[in-house]
This record gives C-alpha cells, sequence and structure tokens, in this order.
C-alpha cells in the first residue's frame, strides 16, 4: 500500500469514525465499523432501536465535484445488499433492517452532515 493510500484510508476512517459518533448522539448504537466480506465493505453497523441499519459513510472536501449522494449508485447499493445479506446469514439478527447514507461535506470541525435514513431498499 502506497503512502497516499494509507493517508486516504486513515482519512477514510476518521471520517466513518465522526459519522459514527454523530449518529450515537441522534440515539443509534454502534455494532461493528469497516465490516469486511467477501465482495464489499459495510462501514457501520448500528442498531436503531430494535431495527439493524446499515450505514454507507459518503464524505467530499466540497461539493465541487458533486454531493456525496451522487456516488451512492444503482452498482454501490447493490454491492451494500449483498455484503447486508452475508453479514445477516453469519449472525443472529433482529426481523427489521434498513439501509442508510450519512453524507458529510467539509472539513472537521466545519462539516455538513446529510443523515438519509431508508436511502434505498433491498427489494
Amino acid at each position: 500500500m502506497t503512502t497516499s493510500s494509507k493517508t486516504a484510508r486513515a482519512r477514510g476512517q476518521a471520517i466513518e469514525q465522526l459519522a459514527a459518533q454523530w449518529l450515537q448522539q441522534q440515539g443509534l448504537r454502534l455494532i461493528a465499523s469497516n465490516h469486511h466480506v467477501k465482495g464489499g465493505e459495510l462501514d457501520l453497523i448500528m442498531e436503531d432501536a430494535d431495527i439493524l441499519v446499515f450505514v454507507e459513510v459518503k464524505h467530499r472536501k466540497s461539493s465541487r465535484y458533486g454531493h456525496p449522494l451522487e456516488s451512492v449508485t444503482a452498482q454501490k447499493q447493490q454491492r451494500l445488499i449483498r455484503a447486508a445479506r452475508l453479514y445477516l446469514a453469519s449472525r443472529r439478527h433482529p426481523s427489521a433492517c434498513r439501509f442508510d447514507v450519512i453524507a458529510m461535506t467539509g472539513m472537521p470541525p466545519q462539516m455538513e452532515v446529510e443523515w438519509v435514513k431508508a436511502a434505498f431498499d433491498a427489494f
């Protein structure tokens, strides 16, 4: 791994930690972060009451090249759904789950956060 890719990975993990903290302040409980499965990664796995929530975290320094939500394409959604199914198949899970997206724009401490609950559906 090159130095620049290590730096980008560290920056991504820091942003995901900020997103997890923000969601915890909103009442969600963190189950796992950066969960890797064959063919994909789940950024955050959280609980919202009795609902298991798979959270995709997207960040942009600015919206100059588009809003972070624009990068959650149909193809990306399908990869997340497959990863979530693998996660669910390997563990006991609540009866309901959903897919949320956290879009973060800017750099800490001046970040704009947009939380899209049930951003897409698995069916």
